[in-house]
């Protein structure tokens, strides 16, 4: 059980895609100008990564090694092509709000390196949630990225008006360059969070000198022991 709740904390936030790994910064740029734009592109996100990385762990045996990228587009595109009929046909609003971005999730940085990365070399189950908690840290920054963005630039959050008469709406929060500084501000955090927390665990980490026995990575430089020793 523990493998699983870290496979799905690392995608949340150890490695969260987006503001760790800078992958799949395309859409986050474009589509967060509203958080309804965030949700949406963050379970159709979701639903190609689980649904590929499963389908890529069942195959991780059966494709060969030379023409394992076009498989694994193929595959994607494949679950595209279906999320798209979906989303044409029953959420229409969502699919003219995300416009090209949605049939371009098959080009997505994150799904095609998860399932290079991680689907291609463990079990299915531990795939879908790898691919779980990508999604889900891919959506957590979009929403949040939107709620910002809407608020400072329209004044609404989710089309409910939140700063009217308080605060004049900041149109450049929902322009280019807005999407960048907040994008940029969310790094900084992330990045600045991380550290402390690293910084934490070295700290309270106790080194008994036996490395070979330490189910983790070793948060203290190990540095290797010479050939004569």
């Amino acid at each position: 059980m523990n493998k699983y709740v870290k496979t799905l904390k690392n995608g949340i936030i150890d490695q969260n895609p987006t503001l760790r790994l800078v992958l799949g910064t395309c859409p986050t740029l474009a589509i967060t100008t509203q958080a309804f734009n965030g949700i949406g592109m963050g379970l159709a996100a979701t639903f190609v990564l689980v649904c590929s990385n499963i389908m890529v762990s069942l195959l991780r045996k059966v494709i060969p090694e030379k023409v394992r990228i076009p498989c694994y587009i193929t595959i994607i595109a494949s679950f595209v092509t279906v999320l798209q009929m979906i989303v044409k046909a029953f959420l229409p609003e969502i699919d003219k709000a995300l416009g090209i971005y949605l049939p371009l999730i098959v080009v997505n940085c994150i799904i095609l390196a998860r399932a290079e990365m991680f689907a291609a070399k463990n079990t299915v189950l531990v795939s879908a949630v790898d691919g779980l908690g990508m999604g889900i840290g891919f959506t957590a920054v979009l929403t949040l990225m939107g709620i910002i963005r809407e608020l400072l630039g329209a004044g609404t959050v989710f089309g409910l008006p939140l700063l009217s008469g308080v605060l004049p709406p900041m149109l450049i929060f929902i322009l280019p360059p807005g999407g960048f500084f907040v994008f940029g501000v969310l790094i900084a955090l992330a990045n600045s969070l991380s550290k402390k927390s690293g910084k934490k665990v070295k700290e309270s980490f106790e080194c008994d000198g036996n490395c070979a026995a330490c189910s983790e990575i070793c948060p203290n430089e190990v540095k290797e022991a010479p050939e004569n020793a």
